[in-house]
């Protein structure tokens, strides 16, 4: 007879399977990682899964502290102050750990009304796939970036509690290998950096573990077009050259050495990453162009186990130079966001988003003194602003 810890695990085997594929919905592998919690007596991580299913016994008290957190923050009043205790009391009453169970970015998310708040993720999945079917931005009532920004946090957070209780159960009598602890740490950050950069490469390392040879040259093509898009998050391209080389789109290798330039100081290990680079960029051309004729009879399973955790030790050379708040923090620019997230996301009104419109056509660098001067704009409402879009060039 099979135990609940071999259901949760078999279950989290799943979960993470779903979250690796991109058509399949978030809502289905909520639903398991709820499963899942009340399985193994995770308290913690049922309670997360009972938020995200729109539980209104945990939804209700938190978005109730939500809001008289944000009528204290303006207020700053004794009945404010109180409001504010009662309500973090009740939360307590459930057994909510706030700091242990949610992230500060993730309550910010579940704040914007216009991002589903606290409503049932699979009722937020329907309406961002309603924005994509009818190629709207808004309804009214919700916006299509805000909807995206809550399910991409909810995923994200997902996928690492899976794996997080995934190998607390399925390996807690086994040590964990060098190669995972490096694995685990690569796949951390990328997801830090880009959710889709940490799925592509997930689902490479996964592709080789297949016995069809179509698999490994589809974990190949799968490495390309992860190397593309690492470089357009390190180094996105541009017109300008470096030490002659073009940095554009499809000069991918070029980008990625403009970024070790940039970020690497010793000169050793920048010639190091360098060539660690080149070799794989090379290799990968070569692959990719036999993948592309078919060639999968030329293509091993060694070579393609090879090149996927080459990939993973090149991302380990490179990543570790990150300015990791320049990705952890997304923030759009007051100088590139579109009316309706400055709207939105910014929490202002359209008229003061339409002004501030205006005030980037005139200045290329806006202070906080500036916004102080556009009408409509008090201490409160600019720093609910600068907490959501970013004023830094």
């Amino acid at each position: 007879m099979i135990t609940k810890k071999e259901k949760g695990i078999s279950l989290l085997v799943e979960v993470l399977e779903n979250l690796e594929n991109p058509k399949l919905p978030l809502f289905n592998s909520i639903q398991k990682l709820n499963r899942i919690g009340k399985l193994l007596n995770e308290e913690e991580l049922t309670i997360w899964t009972e938020v995200q299913l729109g539980n209104v016994l945990f939804t209700l008290p938190m978005q109730n502290w939500l809001d008289s957190y944000a009528i204290n923050e303006k207020e700053n009043s004794k009945k404010s102050k109180k409001d504010l205790a009662e309500n973090f009391a009740k939360i307590e009453e459930l057994g909510i750990e706030l700091t242990s169970i949610f992230t500060s970015e993730e309550l910010t998310a579940k704040s914007i009304e216009s991002g589903g708040g606290f409503s049932n993720i699979g009722f937020i999945e329907e309406k961002y796939n309603d924005f994509i079917k009818s190629k709207r931005v808004t309804d009214g009532t919700f916006h299509k970036s805000s909807l995206s920004r809550n399910l991409s946090i909810v995923k994200t957070i997902a996928y690492k509690k899976a794996s997080f209780y995934h190998k607390k159960y399925a390996y807690e009598t086994l040590p964990e290998s060098n190669f995972e602890i490096l694995k685990n740490n690569v796949e951390d950050v990328l997801f830090d950096i880009d959710p889709e950069l940490a799925e592509m490469l997930m689902l490479a390392f996964k592709s080789v573990s297949s016995d069809k040879p179509e698999e490994w040259s589809q974990a190949l093509t799968s490495c390309r077009r992860f190397f593309e898009k690492l470089a357009d998050n390190l180094f996105p391209a541009t017109d300008e050259k470096h030490n002659g080389r073009s940095l554009s789109k499809e000069n991918y290798i070029n980008r990625l050495w403009a970024f070790m330039d940039k970020s690497i100081e010793s000169k050793s290990n920048k010639d190091l990453a360098k060539k660690h680079v080149d070799l794989l960029g090379l290799y990968l051309q070569s692959t990719y162009k036999l993948a592309n004729k078919g060639v999968h009879s030329d293509i091993t399973r060694i070579e393609s186990i090879k090149t996927v955790m080459h990939i993973y030790l090149v991302c380990a050379d490179l990543l570790n130079y990150l300015v990791k708040d320049k990705f952890i923090d997304k923030k759009p620019s007051i100088y590139t966001a579109t009316l309706d997230e400055l709207e939105v996301v910014g929490n202002i009104s359209r008229k003061i988003a339409k002004e501030i419109i205006k005030l980037r056509v005139q200045k290329t660098k806006i202070t906080e003194e500036d916004l102080k001067k556009l009408p409509g704009i008090g201490i409160k409402t600019l720093k609910n602003f600068t907490s959501n879009i970013s004023i830094e060039e």
